[in-house]
Parts: structure tokens; sequence; C-alpha cells
């Protein structure tokens, strides 16, 4: 008998029309989303009154570093690169271990305290204290004006404990950790040296969540720390952007005005790269398991 082929079943009108909205919609939202973002690099490199004129799209007019020039001029830039990169490595690396260690119990079936731990975290997602008796515990904490108070208050997600814990179980079979311990393996050991290991993937998830919250956040410092130097590089980038505006009343010369409003309006796109930056070269490296990190938040146990 010959290889006979499959049937391939043939899609219907209503089927091609429908793909073919869909590829629509998503090139109509590539658009959007990338337009601006083209607009955005281009405006940074180039001359700052052809920003004004409107003469900038897609392609540098002029180009030019000044607006670059002028942001790493200023002192306190490094200094909130540096801040900025403390909060997320270290703060990353705490909320890795704080989420493993605390997703793991909650996979365990002979944990009994399991589901009311869970439905107590899931609570605090609804539910707060607010941001005037948390500013208060951290006060009391001796946390004001320190670094930890970065790090310290948002240690934990519960969102991505559920992610953790979902993957565990979906991924890691209870009979590997039943020949684990006839083998005289321990919760703790076979957590190090079995579950991290085959959980490389949504680990990378996290981290990227995770670093991508601590490098943009910025509202935390407002309300904790009151130290220049301490202060993370979304707060200098503020700076920049309210001392570089200009008021019209203060210069009468239209020339000098037109200059330095030109020179203004450079600085914003050329802070917006500065800040966008350091999360566009790191999300590359885990991008082939944020799928996965998707795919698993879409069922949660």
């Amino acid at each position: 008998m010959g290889n006979k082929k499959p049937s391939r079943i043939r899609d219907t009108a209503f089927d091609r029309a429908f793909v073919i909205f869909i590829y629509i919609m998503l090139s109509l939202t590539l658009l959007i989303v990338i337009v601006p973002i083209i607009f955005i690099i281009a405006a940074s490199f180039s001359d700052p009154q052809a920003v004004i004129s409107g003469d900038v799209w897609f392609w540098p007019v002029r180009p030019t570093l000044r607006g670059y020039e002028a942001v790493f001029k200023n002192p306190k830039l490094m200094t909130g690169f540096f801040n900025s990169f403390f909060y997320m490595i270290v703060g990353t690396v705490v909320n890795l271990i704080m989420t493993v260690l605390c997703a793991y119990p909650l996979t365990r079936k002979e944990f009994r305290a399991r589901n009311v731990i869970s439905v107590l975290m899931v609570f605090t997602m609804y539910f707060s204290g607010g941001m005037i008796p948390t500013y208060m515990v951290v006060r009391k904490l001796g946390l004001i004006d320190t670094r930890w108070a970065m790090i310290i208050p948002v240690a934990l997600s519960v969102w991505n404990v559920i992610l953790c814990r979902t993957y565990i179980v979906s991924t890691i079979p209870d009979s590997l950790y039943e020949s684990a311990t006839m083998e005289g393996c321990s919760p703790f050991r076979f957590m190090i040296s079995i579950v991290l290991p085959l959980s490389a993937p949504i680990m990378a998830v996290l981290a990227l969540y995770y670093g991508v919250s601590h490098w943009n956040t910025y509202f935390n410092a407002l309300i904790y720390l009151n130290k220049a130097e301490l202060a993370p590089l979304q707060i200098v980038l503020r700076e920049i952007l309210v001392l570089s505006k200009i008021d019209p009343i203060m210069i009468s010369d239209a020339r000098e005005l037109a200059a330095k409003q030109g020179l203004s309006d450079l600085l914003k796109y050329s802070v917006i790269i500065v800040g966008s930056v350091p999360v566009m070269i790191i999300y590359p490296f885990v991008q082939k398991y944020f799928v996965t990190g998707v795919m698993i938040g879409a069922v949660k146990g």
C-alpha cells in the first residue's frame, strides 16, 4: 500500500477572513508600538531646531550628540546608574530567594497549611494596609534613608509566587521527590539540587519581572529616600527633566528661547533612551523563556 497523505481540513471563507483580520490588527499594534520608539531614537540624535520644527520622523536630522552630552554632564547621573544597578541586582536576588522559599513549600502536599497560607497571600493582592501604614512600618524598622528601603518592602510578589508554584507543580512530578527521599535526600537539598536547576526557565522570567520593576521604580524612592546619593536613576532623570523646563516669561530673546526649548525637548528624548537601554539589553537574553512564563501564568493552580 502506498503512503497516503493525511487529508488537510480546508479553511472556510470566515476562517481566512479572521486570519487576515488578526494579521491586520497585529500589524497595527506593531506600528503603534514601534513608530514612537523609532521617532524617540531619531529625535534624541537630531539637531534641537529640527526637533522643534517637526522635521524629524524616522531618521536623525543633522545628527548630534548634544542631548546625550547634556545628560551625562550631570554629576548625579553615574551615581543614579550605580544605585539603580544595585537595587536591580541585589533586589532581584532577594526577590528570587524569597519567591522560591515561599513557593516550594506550597507545592508539597504533606504541608497541611499550604491552602490556608495561599488564601492569606492572595488576600493581600486585593487588600493592603495602604501607603501610610506601610511607611510607618518602614520607619519603625529604621529603613528610611537606607538602600534596604528599596528592597525589603518589595521583597516578595504574591503573583510571582503563584507563577513559581504552578511551574513547579506542573513540571516536577511527585515521583521524583519520592525517589530522592528514598535515597536520603532532604527536602531542602531536593529544592536546591533538583527543583532549582529544573526551574531555570521560570527563574529567568521572574528575574526579568523583578529586574524591570526595580529598574523602573521611583515612587518608593520619593517616599523613603531623602539623601540624593541614594536616589535611583529614575529620580535623577526626573530631576533633569524638571530642571530642563523653560519658562518663556524669564527669557525675552526669541532666539535664545527657541534654542533652550529645543535643547529641553532634546533632553527629554535622550533621557528616555538612557533610562530604557539597560532593560532593552537584558531582555533578549531571557526572551526565549518569556513564552514559558506567559503560558504558566495562563493556568494557575
